[in-house]
């Protein structure tokens, strides 16, 4: 067993050496290419952008790393150093009760990372968005959203431990089933009154009602078929220059929600261009196509953990002794980890297929054939996103086609619908 908990430890180093070489291979492409003026953003974007954008995409980078590196060395300290079975003892010598012990397990575990991750935060947000023009949140705002995060969370994983936990001591042999349908109808839920219930509770949102926009964009989904309940205009600006729009609900009927920041960037066309491509994803149906695969997925990985728990292979390659069903589950997510780095280019690889589809759907359906890549040639400057990342990360990492190569393909797109 100690071999193979040695196994483990390599294959998880391999990984993560993997992970640090694409992306020092990925900030090394973009040193090199970085402050070249892509071939369709002459006019767009200059030089001197591009060197902004160019410090800001490997500053951004460079602290990821560093983040990473810091993620990695308390995994390995935690689980090899002994102090995963020294915590679980520990939290049972007073949690006595088999659901309450492992909603403290997992609350404290959640308390400790989101004090771990306090620093990184603060400045990532203060010095790193802050320097580069991005940041208008007040220390005052951030601990606020601290708080209310920290509360949300500690609800959530109440709900989920007591449910989940419940369901695992009553049925012993099929609670892997039983737990799959439960995260499954939770999540679903939680799609549902999150647009109501949590996202208020940071932002403030206003009808975009006797707007001109808002008409033009309720004639172009009801042209789709897309029910549309509320078009709103969210106060994005205070905490970030970042901009974005996006659809929530489920079901035929769905919400509008537009960044103030976005507004105030885009012509009517480009924020119309903005919301066909998300219609494309609504009406191609795939967030439904990805959340099948993701509970697919799920199911299988519910059932091994099942099947190595009933086992007891974690605790026994890990040398656990005395309570140890909930530093299992700890093992069992550092083990998955591991072993599903290898779907991630082929859900990119979907994801990015997915991004396609939607971009020729918005192409097709806006007045504008070209004003999709115009905004996006705008979202790109105004997020100093990088234009040259190295092809073999974007392959493996990018949910969406890189932006030079995207922008080139809806202007083919908007050529060949002319």
């Amino acid at each position: 067993m100690d071999q193979l908990m040695g196994i483990l430890l390599v294959a998880y180093l391999v990984f993560q050496m993997v992970r640090y070489w694409l992306d020092f291979m990925n900030i090394s492409y973009m040193k090199k290419h970085g402050t070249k003026v892509p071939e369709g953003f002459e006019g767009h974007i200059d030089e001197t952008l591009l060197r902004k954008t160019h410090a800001y995409a490997i500053e951004h980078n460079t602290f990821s790393l560093i983040e990473s590196a810091f993620s990695s060395v308390m995994t390995i300290v935690f689980l090899y150093g002994g102090l995963l079975g020294l915590y679980a003892s520990w939290v049972s010598s007073f949690a006595n009760p088999f659901i309450l012990q492992g909603t403290v397990f997992f609350l404290l575990l959640s308390y400790a990372n989101s004090l771990l991750n306090i620093p990184f935060s603060l400045y990532h947000t203060f010095r790193i968005e802050n320097k580069y023009g991005f940041n208008t949140m007040t220390a005052k705002l951030w601990v606020t959203d601290f708080v209310k995060s920290a509360l949300i969370s500690t609800v959530m994983t109440v709900i989920v431990c007591v449910c989940g936990l419940w369901i695992v001591q009553m049925s012993p042999d099929l609670w892997w089933l039983f737990v799959w349908g439960f995260f499954f109808i939770f999540s679903i839920f939680l799609m549902y009154i999150s647009p109501y219930v949590i996202e208020p509770l940071f932002n403030k949102f206003t009808p975009l009602e006797g707007d001109g926009l808002e008409h033009k964009i309720r004639a172009m989904m009801q042209e789709t078929g897309i029910r549309i309940s509320r078009v709103f205009k969210v106060d994005a600006s205070k905490r970030s220059h970042h901009t974005n729009a996006y659809f929530t609900g489920i079901g035929r009927t769905k919400r509008i929600v537009l960044y103030d920041t976005l507004l105030s960037k885009m012509d009517e066309d480009e924020v119309l261009a903005v919301l066909a491509h998300e219609a494309g994803h609504w009406k191609k149906r795939h967030l439904l196509k990805m959340i099948l695969i993701s509970e697919v997925l799920s199911f299988a990985v519910v059932y091994i953990a099942f099947r190595m728990l009933k086992n007891g292979i974690p605790a026994k390659v890990f040398g656990l002794g005395g309570s140890t069903f909930f530093a299992e589950l700890v093992i069992l997510g550092f083990v998955f980890s591991i072993v599903s780095f290898p779907l991630t280019p082929l859900l990119s690889a979907l994801s990015r297929r997915h991004e396609r589809e939607a971009d020729r759907f918005a192409v097709e359906l806006t007045p504008r054939p070209d004003a999709l890549a115009t905004s996006l040639i705008k979202l790109s400057k105004d997020n100093l996103s990088n234009l040259h990342p190295h092809p073999l990360y974007a392959a493996i990492y990018y949910s969406h086609p890189p932006v030079v190569a995207r922008v080139r393909s809806i202007h083919e797109m908007a050529g060949n619908r002319q």
